[in-house]
């Protein structure tokens, strides 16, 4: 991809149009973009690699690397990769709803636990088959939860700090956020994957039904020393299946801490449906016949943005149909099984 350019008219590669900022971190920025062709909003991060020092360089590879290999209804997709020489773009779905974070922040009290629930299933299924394909996310917060309220999913994002791991082997690396970070991690001990991921389960479920985080203190030295004593009151108006899971998730020891089996068969999340993505009848993409106007005009921009002729442009819509069409039954299949 090393001849892509990005234009002056804030176009990428000529096929997305960049509009306004919707976030930004230390390397990158993430904003809204429509396809030039299909009008298909989507999230782009734009990653300036001339502030990227090694560490950051690695894992950014990690992140594409980890998106790439992960699919799965309630893990936010990455479409494609477009490298220029001076930066990164990826493409990834549009969440419509916000993130988990900021709902949260709206509900004082926390959530009611049934939509607690709901939602929380979702996310462990969502980890349960990232650790499967032995990939731990390291990173598990609500502001890496975002919603997609037309398919009514949450979706986990910003695979950043994740890696591969190999069951029985530990990892060094310390990264993620204060409060939702493990004891194991901020000691900078060698840590067991799988575990530090439940940790941050845990965190995300206290914030789900109190409304607050667990480990939120006036700096960061009070709120080191509460997780690290493992200290947090869970307010008096959660179930006692609700505080059983919690204190089964927060647990000091990681050798304690509850396993994703032993979560996914907790009395508390019993009853709920952990993926309802997979009981869509219809397909992620849909096929649908082009009117003759339609196949004319998606032609026309395609000849204005330099995309070959109109004879081969026609053969190229031709193949998409298809390989939608294919993709349709393929989803499809896929929601059935």
């Amino acid at each position: 991809m090393a001849g892509i350019k990005r234009g002056d008219d804030g176009k990428i590669a000529g096929l997305y149009d960049l509009d306004k900022t919707l976030g930004r971190g230390h390397f990158a920025v993430v904003k809204l973009a429509r396809h030039v062709f299909t009008g298909e909003k989507v999230a782009v991060k734009v990653i300036d690699k001339t502030k990227l020092d090694t560490v950051a360089t690695g894992h950014l590879f990690q992140e594409v690397r980890c998106m790439k290999l992960v699919q799965h209804p309630n893990i936010v997709r990455l479409y494609e990769v477009i490298d220029t020489q001076t930066k990164l773009y990826l493409i990834l779905e549009l969440g419509d709803g916000g993130d988990m974070f900021d709902y949260i922040m709206k509900h004082e009290e926390g959530l009611t636990e049934e939509l607690a629930k709901k939602y929380f299933a979702q996310i462990v299924h969502a980890i349960s088959y990232c650790h499967r394909l032995h990939v731990v996310h390291r990173d598990l917060k609500p502001e890496n939860v975002v919603f997609f309220e037309k398919q009514g999913l949450v979706k986990l994002t910003d695979f950043g700090f994740s890696n591969k791991f190999q069951p029985g082997k530990k990892l060094t690396t310390s990264c993620g956020s204060l409060a939702y970070s493990a004891p194991e991690i901020l000691l900078g001990d060698e840590y067991d994957a799988p575990a530090v991921d439940i940790w941050s389960l845990g965190v995300i479920l206290f914030m789900l039904v109190c409304g607050q985080p667990p480990f939120q203190e006036a700096n960061d030295s009070e709120t080191l020393t509460m997780i690290m004593d493992c200290k947090y009151t869970v307010p008096a108006h959660v179930s006692n299946a609700c505080k059983d899971l919690i204190n089964r998730m927060l647990q000091r020891d990681p050798k304690r801490r509850a396993s994703l089996e032993e979560i996914e068969s907790h009395a508390w999340l019993q009853g709920v449906d952990p993926s309802p993505a997979t009981k869509f009848n219809t397909p992620l993409v849909s096929h649908k016949n082009l009117s003759e106007e339609e196949h004319n005009s998606i032609i026309q921009r395609m000849v204005l943005g330099d995309i070959a002729d109109r004879e081969l442009n026609n053969d190229i819509i031709n193949i998409i149909i298809i390989l939608l069409l294919l993709l349709s039954l393929s989803y499809q299949a896929y929601a059935v099984s």
